[in-house]
């Protein structure tokens, strides 16, 4: 057990956050230059393949921040680059939905390798308990963040 009180857990947790979210900033810049794109499409991307359905250019928009001409500029330029295709919506004409293709899928693959394997290992030092503390701590600062970017836009 650790001999430091609250506020300084609580300090080393915020520099830890901080230069973490820097080192990924870093990180995905690196690896969007790798696959020859953009980081916000390899964000975009990334998303994409969380989602269990195909999103429409709106869906993108908000999961990326970004405005509606925006994202169908980001999803234009992925569909050029062979990662995403569009598809009419079964629901409604006038809409398409968006959705990965497996197309350049090994390139990918195959850049992720490395960093991937690292990033696993990083976890092999946690007990199951651990984990989940992990895994609750991203979703509720993956929820603040995303709020905290709404609260700044509107500004």
């Amino acid at each position: 057990m650790s001999n430091r009180n609250r506020a300084d857990l609580l300090a080393a947790v915020t520099v830890a956050a901080r230069r973490q979210h820097a080192a990924y900033a870093l990180f995905n810049q690196a690896m969007a230059d790798q696959l020859g794109l953009h980081p916000t499409d390899l964000q975009c991307v990334s998303l994409l393949g969380l989602e269990p359905e195909p999103l429409t250019t709106g869906e993108i928009a908000k999961l990326t921040g970004l405005t509606s001409g925006s994202a169908t500029r980001l999803v234009d330029r992925l569909e050029r680059a062979g990662l995403v295709h569009r598809r009419p919506d079964p629901h409604d004409r006038r809409r398409t939905r968006v959705s990965l293709t497996a197309q350049r899928s090994p390139e990918a693959e195959a850049a992720w390798d490395a960093p991937g394997s690292a990033f696993a290992e990083v976890l092999d030092d946690f007990t199951d308990e651990d984990l989940e503390v992990v895994e609750r701590y991203l979703r509720r600062a993956t929820q603040v963040g995303s709020e905290q970017a709404e609260r700044l836009r509107k500004q």
